[in-house]
């Protein structure tokens, strides 16, 4: 756990609203994967940001999904899924390719 994060989870308060970083620490998940949770839509963003832009989350509702089991499985399902897709995408692609010359 980088130092940051230890400081971080072991405040007193948490902050109102999370960033996706935040959220990834929280849910103990990768950074990476909060959009995928979002697109899922297991995760729901504060305002309306737009899609290039910066998301926050509401602490308490991410607290609160932290402790509901059915939610933590359906969230480990969508990414696990996301990634087997996009690792299915990748080996399909790699077996369509034309076979390179050697130089």
């Amino acid at each position: 756990m980088r130092d940051e994060q230890y400081r971080f989870l072991t405040l007193r308060q948490l902050p109102a609203r999370l960033t996706a970083e935040q959220v990834g620490w929280v849910v103990n998940c990768q950074l990476h994967d909060v959009p995928i949770l979002v697109s899922a839509n297991l995760l729901k963003p504060l305002g309306n940001p737009p899609q290039n832009g910066i998301k926050f989350f509401a602490t308490r509702e991410v607290l609160e999904l932290s402790r509901d089991e059915k939610w933590l499985h359906r969230a480990t399902a969508a990414i696990t899924r996301y990634w087997q897709e996009q690792n299915q995408r990748k080996r399909t692609e790699q077996r369509h390719e034309p076979a390179r010359l050697a130089a």
